[in-house]
């Protein structure tokens, strides 16, 4: 790797009153000789600050190099074993990732595990540690076989890079002064600190971490836990903060009070806040309802009635009965200005329009959550009008949709529209107040094969129910395998945004992950070999699912039926998806805030809260693999994210916690004249692209990038598919929260028991105590004592 010269400043050295300040520099004298800026930026000394000004042309990984001098500036050596930390004083327009890394005198870079910052537009003080990260990953440069050890006794440079990956960056970046050891200005944040905490339960068994967050490092600040209904304090202590939480630019202290296990309300405190929190043994039964209720508020074609609705009931809209063939869309079978009936189905987001790409991640994650723990929806129950039918209640939910996504299917040949929409977007009314024609758009093959994956998965679990839907089961597998074939003669028909249709695109040029999962589905469906010759389980892309990346969702079906499927080499596919979640469990421990967002930039993007509910749902499917528990710690762990403990202190859920969002975008919510948003509703989260271009952002930094209006579709919009791992999710844990069904006071152990499983307790606890819990979950259950 080549670095080039770049000499900044003057400097101070250590001096009486700062005996931990191993360097610093404040920038105060002329500007020395530079020995070459890099292409795509100018350095300067502006104003006591060592300036770095972005044209846009710099290349990815574009290096800057700060030699440490001393007042003359000549070169010098410093040594900094004892205490590898560098604090700068700095500010950046447009939010750049400022990365740094200590070189020393052989040339080695601590390159292996990188440091960077994302800087504020305002001075700030950031903290880079490389306590444990002194190893240069031969990437480049005299290190040849890694991992080379960094001396941080020899240290002899900075090495900087501004948005590495990427490169051009555009815009001005400030330091007012660096210093090595120690920060150059004491700061007391005792005062100006927050807490964030989950806002909706924390649960009994489970780890609880309450996050003191503040602008700058902080030491010695005190909390206190007590009881809200009186009496002494139940745990006490004092809390310093870590190191900085990089997607908000805080320094945070996770505080565990796990130790407090007694249900009850609890507040936290410290000398200048309080927050009050809850212990319970269920605590998230109405928020695993609400998430799934959310899809009924969201149905096209119906009138909800008070008695389901409540506040917000509505005339029915948008009947979908009489929908006009689009010019994209037409075919001899169906030419421009056909029309026909295409109701059902779920408002996509906050618009009310329907996209089939994005019901495929949405209606897939519903439906998994269906098949991977059936015993727990055949008896949970949900407020819609099926309610205590012939079907679980979730899968009365998913039939609303998946009656709407089989009428997109074009029943000549098998391909499927893209879209049922308006022309354009409405404006902030009530369904029934809809009054513009609906088309269909142009049959794609992303579309077709979202299609075939979901109506494959739907086939196989609605097998069952034949008595009840007769048909329906076999209906679905037939429609899934002709789509599978129309996207085979078909593989490369990308959504075109025809030039009179301005709603959303879900557009997709690479489609070798829908053929991936579309395959997957279609082979645990049939069992025909013909799907498994379409698939390299090798090849298969992991990480983390979105709407626009569908490969993890046949790791998923596949993992789950390995034990099913001749020729799968089941080990491969387990593999890929522990290796995601090993990352993600791995952040969740380590990370200052101990979530699992932020273990890349790329998790806050639009539709963050969605990345987030999807980690866990990772996690949760890890655990679920391999029975090793610390995936499913770091799932309850990683859940306080979506319900307060993150980088705005909101509970993104509507209508739960303590603060959630008020004015989402989501037309009903805007425009039914209810004060209160509809309930259950992710909002989409912090999302530093903020495309809107609204006002009133929490903060600039990635995790803070979020504000609870209705203008803001970028942070603020709900979606079918943001809602679905948190359904998944939520009621997963607790799934898995109702299987601890005992525990002793002599022992305090606690015993597990499978839902629909007689209940035991071994060994008979004598003097103990067992405490029961939410039996009438069940249909049945028999408590069993033995001496």
């Amino acid at each position: 790797m080549k670095y080039l010269l770049t000499i900044i400043s003057s400097l101070i050295l250590l001096t009486a009153q700062a005996q931990d300040i191993i360097y610093q520099d404040e920038f105060e004298a002329a500007e020395p000789s530079v020995g070459g800026d890099p292409n795509g930026y100018i350095t300067s000394i502006a104003n006591e600050n060592f300036r770095i000004v972005g044209n846009g042309n710099a290349g990815s990984w574009t290096a800057m190099t700060y030699y440490f001098h001393d007042g003359a500036n000549n070169r010098i050596i410093i040594d900094a074993a004892d205490e590898p930390k560098l604090y700068i004083k700095a500010k950046g327009q447009n939010q750049p990732s400022l990365r740094i890394d200590f070189q020393d005198q052989t040339g080695y870079v601590t390159n292996q595990s990188p440091t960077e910052m994302v800087l504020d537009n305002s001075f700030r003080i950031y903290e880079f540690d490389y306590t444990g990260k002194l190893l240069d990953g031969a990437f480049g440069g005299p290190c040849t076989s890694a991992p080379c050890v960094v001396d941080a006794a020899n240290l002899q440079a900075l090495v900087l890079f501004v948005n590495a990956p990427t490169g051009g960056y555009s815009g001005t970046i400030d330091i007012e002064w660096i210093s090595v050891g120690a920060p150059l200005e004491e700061f007391d944040m005792t005062e100006a600190h927050e807490i964030r905490y989950n806002q909706v339960s924390y649960l009994t068994g489970r780890e609880k971490i309450i996050s003191i967050v503040a602008d700058g490092p902080f030491e010695e600040l005190e909390y206190e836990i007590f009881p809200q209904n009186g009496g002494a304090a139940v745990l006490e202590g004092v809390a310093s903060s870590g190191g900085m939480w990089q997607p908000s630019t805080e320094f945070v202290a996770s505080v565990d009070v796990s130790s407090i296990d007694e249900p009850g309300e609890y507040t936290f405190s410290t000398p200048t806040q309080s927050i009050d929190f809850t212990i319970s043994t269920d605590g998230y039964a109405d928020l695993c309802e609400a998430s799934l209720k959310y899809y009924y508020f969201n149905r096209a074609s119906q009138e909800l009635t008070s008695e389901f609705a409540g506040p917000w009931a509505r005339p029915l809209g948008h009947p979908d009965d009489d929908v006009i063939v689009h010019p994209s869309a037409a075919s001899p079978d169906r030419p421009t200005g056909s029309r026909f009936s295409s109701p059902k189905g779920w408002y996509d987001a906050g618009d009310y329009n329907k996209y089939i790409v994005n019901s495929g991640i949405s209606t897939y994650t519903l439906l998994a959550a269906y098949e991977h723990y059936p015993e727990y929806y055949d008896n949970f129950s949900v407020d819609i009008p099926e309610n205590g039918g012939d079907l679980p209640d979730i899968l009365d939910e998913i039939t609303w949709n998946l009656d709407w996504m089989l009428t997109m299917q074009d029943p000549s040949d098998g391909g499927v529209y893209h879209k049922l929409t308006g022309l354009n977007f409405s404006g902030i009314i009530m369904p029934h107040q809809y009054n513009f024609d609906r088309y269909v758009v142009q049959k794609t093959t992303s579309a077709t094969l979202n299609f075939a994956a979901v109506m494959a998965t739907a086939a196989r679990i609605f097998e069952q129910y034949d008595n009840v839907r007769p048909g329906y089961s076999e209906r679905m597998r037939a429609a899934a395998i002709e789509a599978y074939q129309w996207a085979e003669a078909n593989p490369t028909i990308y959504y075109n945004q025809p030039s009179n249709v301005r709603t959303g695109e879900y557009g997709d040029s690479n489609v070798s992950d829908e053929f991936d999962w579309a395959a997957a589905e279609l082979l645990i469906t049939t069992g025909d070999a013909t799907y498994m010759d379409d698939l390299n389980e090798n090849s298969i892309g992991n990480g983390v699912p979105a709407w626009q990346y569908t490969s993890p969702l046949a790791l998923i079906s596949l993992a789950h039926h390995g034990s099913d499927l001749e020729g799968i080499n089941t080990q491969v596919v387990e593999n890929r998806l522990i290796a995601t979640a090993n990352q993600l469990r791995s952040t969740v421990q380590q990370s200052s805030m101990r979530v699992a967002m932020g273990q890349s930039t790329g998790d806050f993007v639009w539709g963050s809260n969605g990345q987030a509910g999807n980690q866990i749902m990772l996690l949760i499917r890890a655990y679920e693999i391999t029975k090793v528990e610390s995936f499913l710690d770091a799932a309850y762990t990683a859940m306080d994210y979506l319900l307060g403990r993150n980088g705005t202190g909101f509970c993104y859920v509507s209508a739960f916690g303590d603060r959630s969002p008020r004015n989402p975008h989501h037309r009903q919510s805007e425009a039914d004249n209810v004060s209160d948003p509809v309930p259950g509703m992710v909002a989409g989260g912090p999302n530093p692209g903020r495309q809107d271009g609204c006002s009133g952002y929490i903060g600039t930094s990635p995790a803070k990038s979020y504000v609870d209006t209705w203008c803001s579709y970028a942070s603020n919009e709900v979606t079918i598919n943001w809602n679905a791992p948190l359904a998944y999710s939520i009621n997963a844990l607790r799934y898995y929260q109702l299987q601890i069904i005992s525990s002793t006071d002599d022992a305090n152990a606690q015993v597990k028991a499978a839902v629909n499983e007689p209940l035991k307790v071994y060994p008979n606890p004598g003097a103990g105590t067992i405490m029961l819990a939410d039996l009438d979950l069940y249909k049945k259950q028999n408590l069993e004592i033995y001496a």
